[in-house]
């Protein structure tokens, strides 16, 4: 028997403040955003022929894009589960360390917390745990080297620490 894969939602792991980041954007785009894109239906309806109403048309796509990220992040949020990061191993990088390595070649120090993608953001230091990175990151150890494939080849880091905050 299959599984249809598009059925089944992919676990994420939050911390507490972006699962309520994810579901309160959810939120504002169900409870604002989808009578917002209903009026405007019915406003550029009003308007008359809809076989030559841009206006109509435009509103009309719009609400279907709205209608898509909703769906994309009710499948997110459905598969959303809330780290207890008390009962994680702070000797290993998982979601939810901050790992500090440093590039064996030019010297350089970088740090990165893991998060879930919905999460990363790179600007704050936040990055995917499906990222080439931290795909590479994951389990390591302080000391340990993590060989992480990148476009023009295999790129070396130490880990020099690893914390939780």
């Amino acid at each position: 028997m299959f599984i249809n894969e598009t059925i089944m939602s992919k676990v994420s792991y939050y911390t507490a403040e972006g699962l309520k980041k994810l579901r309160d954007e959810l939120n504002h785009l169900k409870d604002v955003m989808r009578p917002k894109a209903s009026q405007d239906i019915a406003d550029a309806r009003d308007k008359g022929d809809l076989s030559e109403n841009a206006e109509y048309d435009a509103a009309k796509e719009a609400q279907g894009m709205l209608e898509m990220e909703i769906s994309r992040l009710e499948e997110i949020s459905a598969g959303a589960r809330l780290i207890d990061e008390s009962q994680l191993d702070t000797s290993k990088a998982l979601v939810h360390s901050t790992v500090t390595i440093k590039n064996q070649i030019n010297g350089a120090t970088m740090k990165y917390k893991l998060v879930a993608q919905s999460e990363a953001d790179i600007k704050t230091g936040k990055i995917s745990v499906d990222s080439p990175i931290g795909k590479g990151l994951l389990g390591k150890q302080v000391g340990d080297i993590a060989e992480i494939q990148v476009p023009s080849g295999i790129m070396k880091f130490d880990v020099i620490e690893i914390t939780r905050d």
